[in-house]
């Protein structure tokens, strides 16, 4: 046995050990729980080029009763649009309003036709007006619904502001060479850009017009509308695009424009496949949308997760459609032109009541989000729909407040970033780390103006975020501080930068 004396010296020397070990635990303490309580922090190498930038950031003008002219959105939308200065817009008369989108809305008889443009001219040419200079891409997407085989005839309102949901009847054209239906848009190409056309009975219809069409898109979400199937798309596109390319030589053209393109590779398999086309049938770009769309009863602390979540699954539908566009057809560029936000609400009774204020800075920071990953799969168009929604018309979708008149917080993040971030700007090394990062996104750019970084708050509550802090830093954000106004100067203060919830901000050097 061991003596008391002994047994003492033991339990000294194990109460020695333990107060020991405690007191490096404390000392490593504050280490430790300063690290856990870290916020995040952004590291750029503005030496390591991870890629250049091939995007461009716009958006798409949607035909709508408030664009006519006379207006007071219209007016004020087409002023912003001019003001942003934005390349590759899109420009779609579209189905609910065929009166707004259709030039021929009857079939041609012995002795008559209907091509009327009196309704479809004054805001195509506000739109060509508020675009000039820089190029466009132009679909009227609505074909005429006589170039159908359909039971009856399909019916549309005598009103042209009032919207009809079910106009694009039928599946099979009554013309199944598609030459009748490649003669329609030739026609409809030449009113805008050889000062005219000749119609079916021989007569002559003089516009005026000598306008460029540098981008034609054929069709839209012909996975809905007409329900194509892709050998029924690529036929009518080759149709098309022979019958336009014969009145505008130097035209491109743009393909598919899905609504939901996680559903249909064999539409890229089969439409990005030149040997299913016409010879000499140019694919010059292929376009598919997105839309976050959350369930009804969500609010905006579901949505802020919903939306990014969905937009993962939909940027994993991005790199599978990149790989068969790379072995299919490298050469053919790609435009997402519709991005964005439809709330279960929209196109339902008491739509009028518009969502939270914070669901703008919301929906700007996912096409944010989107335009940083976008550009770092090389897409080269990235577009957020819409200019103008209003109730009965998408009204979560728009980018203008129609109850005031003014861009709201989504046209204020677009301009944000197409005033600072441009095709063959050097995408740099960025890395987020610290806890809340995940709450994140951000890359830094080296443009011709300096270095610059985009920062996306996706969470309802406000970050504090370390930024690379060496030299003079300016920063410019929208969150729901500036409402329906531009961008504004954001503190910078010991290379912090603090974001509201849902803010989009650039910092710069």
């Amino acid at each position: 046995m061991r003596s008391i004396h002994g047994q003492e010296c033991v339990n000294r020397k194990l109460h020695l050990t333990f107060c020991a070990l405690v007191a490096l635990a404390a000392a490593a303490a504050p280490a430790l729980y300063a690290q856990e309580d870290s916020g995040p922090k952004v590291e750029v190498d503005w030496s390591k080029t991870t890629l250049v930038s091939k995007s461009t950031p716009t958006l798409q003008v949607v035909v709508n009763p408030p664009l006519r002219p006379g207006n007071p959105l219209s007016e004020a939308s087409f002023k912003a649009l001019k003001e942003l200065g934005a390349n590759d817009v899109r420009y779609v008369p579209w189905l609910p309003y065929p009166k707004l989108a259709v030039a021929e809305l009857e079939p041609p008889t012995a002795t008559k036709t209907s091509w009327d443009f009196t309704l479809i001219d004054p805001m195509t040419k506000d739109f060509l007006n508020a675009t000039a200079g820089h190029p466009t891409v132009m679909n009227f997407s609505t074909i005429p619904a006589w170039l159908f085989k359909t039971d009856k005839p399909v019916t549309y309102p005598e009103d042209p502001n009032k919207p009809v949901w079910n106009y694009t009847q039928g599946t099979e054209l009554r013309d199944p060479s598609g030459k009748e239906l490649g003669d329609y848009y030739a026609r409809l190409v030449s009113w805008y850009t050889k000062g005219g056309f000749t119609d079916e009975l021989g007569k002559r219809h003089e516009s005026g017009y000598h306008y460029s069409f540098p981008i034609w898109e054929v069709l839209n979400e012909v996975d809905f509308e007409h329900n194509m199937t892709p050998k029924q798309y690529t036929d009518r596109y080759d149709a098309i695009v022979s019958a336009i390319h014969k009145v505008s030589p130097e035209t491109k053209f743009m393909g598919l424009a899905l609504a939901i393109p996680g559903n249909n590779p064999q539409m890229f398999e089969y439409f990005l496949n030149h040997r299913n086309h016409e010879a000499g049938i140019p694919l010059d770009y292929i376009s598919y949308h997105f839309y976050a769309s959350p369930a009804p009863g969500q609010d905006i602390n579901s949505w802020q997760y919903t939306f990014f979540d969905q937009a993962a699954g939909f940027l994993n539908t991005v790199h599978y459609i990149e790989e068969i566009r790379k072995r299919l057809s490298p050469e053919t560029k790609t435009d997402t032109d519709e991005l964005g936000v439809i709330l279960p609400t929209d196109n339902k009774p008491g739509d009028d009541v518009p969502p939270p204020k914070k669901y703008w800075n919301l929906a700007g920071a996912l096409y944010a989000h989107l335009f940083i990953e976008l550009s770092r799969l090389q897409i080269d168009v990235i577009g957020e729909s819409q200019l103008v929604g209003v109730p009965t018309q998408f009204p979560s979708v728009s980018m203008m407040n129609w109850q005031n008149n003014k861009p709201n917080a989504r046209f204020w993040v677009l301009k944000l970033i197409h005033d600072n971030f441009h095709p063959g700007d050097k995408l740099v090394q960025t890395k987020l780390d610290g806890a809340g990062s995940g709450d994140l996104t951000s890359q830094g750019f080296d443009t011709p103006n300096g270095h610059k970084l985009l920062l996306v708050n996706k969470r309802n509550h406000e970050i504090d975020v370390a930024v690379p802090s060496a030299g003079h830093m300016t920063a410019l954000t929208v969150d729901e501080s500036t409402g329906d106004g531009p961008a504004q100067s954001e503190p910078v203060s010991n290379g912090t930068v603090k974001l509201a919830p849902f803010a989009v901000t650039v910092v710069s050097w």
